[in-house]
């Protein structure tokens, strides 16, 4: 095991909303610093509480627009106090900060956590990792990387413990999670299950500005007994071991976090074909787009036996239990920086 390394991470997200890319940030950090590294992050100070005592959190403007001067002068002042041997950022906005930090940053690397029109704020950084195929596919950098998002193995006291909204009694229970936002598409979703006639009750967990809107339209399509909207919920393992399925149904994604939960908790998936899924997911469980008649024939295709899903979906679950833990992202993330150091600093290899 790599150790004693002083890596920086720039969060840039303006501290008002929370998802996959602030998750993963907290997670990454937090794990680093438990294998013996120094870890600093540099973000909004709304995020500041997230992060374990281990870390150290250097808040910063974010808020304020990546050419603004005052946030650049704040985080090369600080980047330069911190000395580190290398400087990770996630997504856009961090990569362009990055680069025009460069002289106090080490080596320089970023993390695309979703397709975008243009990657040129990550041309000038010494590597690019990419959470899924599809992402890295678009890459023209000459040094990147795969590397998946990865969570911790499922605890069976979160499993069988208590949830903020009783699980309810009738099965089978399809379950789809995030938040309540028009890019999740969960209006198609209902619509698609309403369509598809399969048996059970479908769940969404989460919060969002489309709850209203989703809560008329469950309304009046008449199937308040079988769609439910119970709201944000801390223990998504124990749902996801109650459900028959869980069910993606986004317009895009850069790996979808519930993706890996669901697969580690042994829980198949159907999905819409967002970046990241087909690099797991057979083609057999994957929409051939996202449009509601689609999303429709593959609910019904798996869910009117969904006893059977879990069959055909072992070896998946094989799969994400040794290549999608947080351990292993961990541990890629570390070699890639080590090869970075190596290469920016050759006198030291």
């Amino acid at each position: 095991m790599a150790t004693g390394l002083t890596i920086a991470m720039i969060l840039a997200t303006p501290g008002t909303g929370w998802g996959g890319m602030e998750r993963h940030t907290v997670e990454l950090a937090a794990a680093l610093a438990a294998r013996g590294h120094r870890v600093h992050v540099l973000a909004h100070r709304a995020y500041q509480g997230r992060f374990p005592a281990a870390v150290t959190v250097h808040p910063l403007p974010l808020q304020l627009g990546r050419r603004n001067p005052w946030l650049r002068f704040r985080l090369q002042r600080t980047l330069r106090a911190i000395a580190p041997d290398i400087t990770h950022a996630q997504g856009n906005k961090g990569a362009s900060l990055l680069t025009i930090a460069r002289r106090y940053a080490g080596a320089t690397i970023g993390t695309l956590h979703g397709t975008k029109r243009s990657h040129t704020p990550f041309a000038k950084l010494e590597g690019v990792i990419a959470v899924s195929g599809d992402i890295l596919a678009t890459l023209p950098h000459p040094n990147k990387r795969l590397i998946h998002n990865g969570v911790a193995p499922p605890s069976e006291v979160a499993a069988t413990g208590a949830t903020l909204v009783p699980i309810p009694q009738h099965r089978p229970i399809a379950l789809a999670a995030g938040r309540l936002e028009p890019v999740k598409q969960f209006d198609r979703l209902i619509q698609a299950w309403v369509d598809a006639g399969v048996p059970g009750t479908l769940v969404i967990l989460g919060e969002g500005s489309e709850r209203t809107r989703l809560t008329a339209l469950i309304k009046s399509l008449g199937v308040e007994d079988r769609v439910l909207l119970p709201g944000f919920e801390a223990n998504t393992e124990a749902w996801l071991k109650a459900a028959s399925a869980c069910v993606i149904s986004s317009r895009r994604e850069g790996f979808p976090y519930i993706l890996v939960e669901a697969l580690l908790a042994r829980c198949p998936v159907i999905a819409t074909p967002v970046s990241g899924v087909r690099d797991i997911l057979p083609p057999a469980f994957v929409a051939g787009s996202d449009n509601v008649d689609d999303l429709s024939r593959l609910l019904a295709l798996h869910l009117q036996a969904p006893q059977l899903l879990a069959e055909q979906q072992a070896a998946t679950f094989g799969q994400a239990a040794a290549t999608l833990t947080l351990d292993a992202m961990v541990i890629a993330t570390e070699r890639f920086y080590q090869q970075l150091i190596a290469q920016h600093f050759p006198a030291q290899r």
